[in-house]
């Protein structure tokens, strides 16, 4: 879930905090941000087995972003701004800045 977003006085750019409950060994976070790197972004696993992570992103913009567990269940954001479908014919999570 996207839990904070902190637009950055010095630069063009927002702090994202994103959350997401896995049954999982590793989560990465993985998007346009990151031009879709699938390794760039773990998360951290907390112990009550939710991962997080915050990313800075560009402002003014919506991001597409989805959650990779261990390296090949990909996941959507329930809390998404909004979806779009991808080229492979599943749907992208949209976050708006």
């Amino acid at each position: 879930m996207i839990e904070k977003r902190q637009l950055l006085k010095t630069k063009p750019v927002s702090k994202v905090t994103f959350k997401f409950k896995a049954d999982a060994e590793s989560v990465a976070l993985v998007g346009d941000f990151n031009s879709w790197n699938e390794t760039s972004t773990p998360m951290k696993k907390a112990k009550d087995g939710t991962f997080s992570v915050s990313v800075e992103m560009e402002s003014g913009r919506e991001q597409q972003f989805r959650y990779l567990a261990d390296g090949k269940i990909w996941h959507n954001d329930e809390a998404a701004d909004k979806y779009v479908t991808n080229a492979l014919g599943s749907e992208n999570s949209v976050v708006i800045l």
